[in-house]
């Protein structure tokens, strides 16, 4: 999300609240207290604000509604962390209290460690099974050394052999259960490969073949190991 696409959701999120709060204008008609329309609109540009600020961890000037008072607070923040999709994530939050529809989220925080795996075995497709192989100096990799490699990135440590991978974690009753990252291990510990999610494994097949994703069922299954997420 862009930081004009995060000031016209900005907007798009105060502009509703004002209407659910308001929908008759019935501000518009606060003259017994000695404020008109624009009182109202300003009383909505603060309460919007103080959140805004609550959120961001900035001082707000109020007074000014609109895109500039928005601009203004969100240009206060550090350019450099975070990013929009973040700040849109806690203004929902925060305006809207137990609503998660619609909140944009990072890939890490979605999809967890079990995913950046994934992303990480993906970077191996296509490389030569090597037997024994357990690195890329070797020329290719077998299906435990892929395993291992690629977990090791991620600071797991597993044994270096299928048979003893298959040890590892936790089990996980069946594919339905099965998250991205899972172990699959297969034909009685002979082989391993990395589930991927939607019925689908990463993994390194047999001599004259490369890495590859190839679909897995229960039936093929001999376990399947949770060792991270």
């Amino acid at each position: 999300m862009s930081m004009v696409q995060a000031l016209a959701r900005v907007d798009e999120i105060r502009s509703g609240l004002v209407a659910l709060q308001d929908p008759a204008g019935l501000r518009a008609g606060a003259s017994a207290t000695g404020t008109g329309a624009s009182g109202g609109a300003s009383a909505g540009a603060a309460d919007f604000a103080s959140v805004l600020a609550s959120v961001t961890g900035t001082t707000a000037a109020t007074g000014a509604a609109g895109t500039d008072l928005t601009g203004s607070l969100l240009s206060s923040l550090p350019g450099a962390q975070g990013g929009t999709d973040d700040l849109a994530a806690r203004l929902w939050s925060a305006l809207v209290p137990g609503a998660t529809a619609g909140v944009p989220t990072t890939a890490a925080s979605a999809s967890g460690v079990g995913a950046a795996v994934v992303e990480t075995a993906r970077e191996y497709l296509g490389v030569p099974y090597v037997w024994g192989g357990e690195s890329l100096a070797e020329g290719g990799l077998d299906c435990s050394g892929l395993v291992q490699l690629v977990l090791g990135r991620h600071g797991v440590d597993v044994p270096r052999v299928a048979a003893d991978q298959m040890r590892v974690g936790t089990e996980v009753a069946s594919l339905a259960q099965a998250q991205p990252g899972d172990l699959v291990v297969q034909r009685g510990g002979k082989h391993i490969g990395i589930y991927v999610g939607d019925g689908q494994m990463i993994h390194a097949p047999r001599p004259g073949e490369t890495v590859e994703i190839t679909p897995v069922t229960d039936a093929s299954v001999t376990t399947i190991r949770r060792v991270v997420g």
